[in-house]
């Protein structure tokens, strides 16, 4: 798939939507998805026509908000109807979610999956059609269809950060805001501690005191920015396609987005360390937590992203 179809234009998706003949059309028993973290309630005041929903806490849970056990995470996807070969079309209000659950199937070992480029405010400005009512749901599926997860080096631990730090080949790259990666600010209400993780690359994120921002990686428009100015602010910080990329941010969705978009940019050596800054700095004795003592928040329902 050229890198250029990982990304999908509304105009694209709407007309796929319509049958018509696309260039760059996904296999036949495609799946389109919207992806939150409320538990559907705004996809059920209106989604993308044809749209299932997929929701972050089946993919990743409390406390340290990484990614569920791989028995729980091939149940997830059985459930709706995803195989390996499956092409996924993911969207959001939020960007992020649908990228950490991108990531997450592409570490599974789902071949082709797509993000719609701007999510679902893009969908709107372009005044297309919105569905009300319940998402669809779509058939389950019996098996996966290969050796799960296919991509397990997409996905890495804190035992290979501690290895990058102790000099193992590859690059660590903090997807956090400014102020996050200096140490002014944690970036979010549920981790108390500051500070970097020793040897982190500043991989640019967004606003600082938004964790939802990207707007380093975005137009105003929020689509993705060129290649080319993404690959210039990371070659000015020692971050290249040759080598082995370790994305990270504070919990994964930012990070996961920077992995995506690496991705689309056909880098091969990449991952999301899971944990990231919430993990590291929950852990006494990890270097770099300039103050507090990474409380995190327990419950679920109190995670906040806005």
């Amino acid at each position: 798939m050229e890198s250029a179809r990982k990304l999908m234009t509304p105009p694209w998706l709407a007309a796929l939507l319509d049958g018509e003949a696309v260039d760059g059309a996904p296999a036949r028993d495609w799946r389109l998805f919207e992806v939150s973290s409320d538990f559907g309630q705004q996809a059920a005041q209106g989604h993308i026509p044809g749209a299932g929903y997929l929701d972050t806490h089946d993919f990743e849970s409390g406390p340290l908000w990484n990614k569920v056990p791989d028995a729980a995470l091939m149940r997830v996807l059985l459930e709706h109807g995803i195989r390996c070969d499956t092409p996924v079309l993911l969207y959001g209000r939020n960007p992020l979610c649908a990228a950490r659950v991108a990531h997450l199937m592409l570490y599974a070992g789902v071949r082709d999956v797509r993000l719609l480029d701007g999510g679902f405010a893009a969908w709107l400005r372009a005044g297309l059609q919105v569905a009300m009512g319940a998402p669809r749901r779509y058939p389950s599926a019996k098996d996966f269809g290969s050796h799960f997860p296919a991509r397990p080096g997409y996905l890495v631990g804190m035992d290979r950060v501690r290895g990058i730090l102790d000099g193992d080949e590859g690059v660590l790259v903090s997807i956090r805001s400014r102020g996050e990666f200096t140490g002014q600010i944690s970036g979010y209400k549920y981790i108390s501690a500051r500070g970097e993780i020793p040897g982190a690359r500043w991989g640019h994120a967004g606003r600082d005191g938004d964790v939802n921002s990207m707007s380093d990686f975005h137009r105003p428009d929020g689509t993705m920015k060129p290649a080319a100015e993404i690959q210039a602010f990371w070659s000015a910080a020692g971050i290249h396609a040759d080598q082995p990329v370790t994305f990270y941010c504070g919990t994964g969705w930012r990070a996961s987005l920077a992995f995506f978009y690496a991705w689309v940019m056909n880098w091969e050596r990449i991952s999301v360390y899971d944990g990231g800054w919430l993990e590291w700095s929950s852990h006494p004795g990890n270097a770099g937590v300039a103050s507090g003592d990474g409380e995190r928040e327990n419950d679920r329902h109190q995670r906040e992203y806005s």
